[in-house]
C-alpha cells in the first residue's frame, strides 16, 4: 500500500509540464512580434501554431505517465 501511495506521488509530479505550455501561451510579450516570418506568417501565428502541437505532445506524455495501472486479472466492473 505505501508502495502504491510513492507510485501516486511521483506520477502527479509529471502534471507539472502542463504549466510549460501555459506560460508559455500567457507571457505575451515574448511572441509579440513580426520577425521572423515562416511561409509568410508572422512569428505570432506560427508560435502559437507551434504550441498547439507541443501542448498535444506534453498532454499525451504526461496522460501515459499518469494513468492508473490496473492490476493484471482484476476485473474493474466485479465488485463482489
Amino acid at each position: 500500500m505505501a508502495h502504491n501511495a510513492d507510485a501516486n506521488r511521483a506520477s502527479k509530479h509529471w502534471l507539472w509540464l502542463l504549466v510549460v505550455p501555459w506560460i508559455a501561451m500567457i507571457w505575451v510579450p515574448s511572441y509579440n512580434k513580426v520577425d521572423p516570418q515562416l511561409g509568410g506568417f508572422p512569428f505570432f501565428y506560427w508560435y502559437q501554431l507551434l504550441w498547439v502541437l507541443i501542448s498535444a505532445v506534453i498532454t499525451g506524455v504526461v496522460y501515459f505517465k499518469t494513468k492508473a495501472r490496473s492490476k493484471p486479472g482484476a476485473s474493474s466492473g466485479d465488485a463482489r
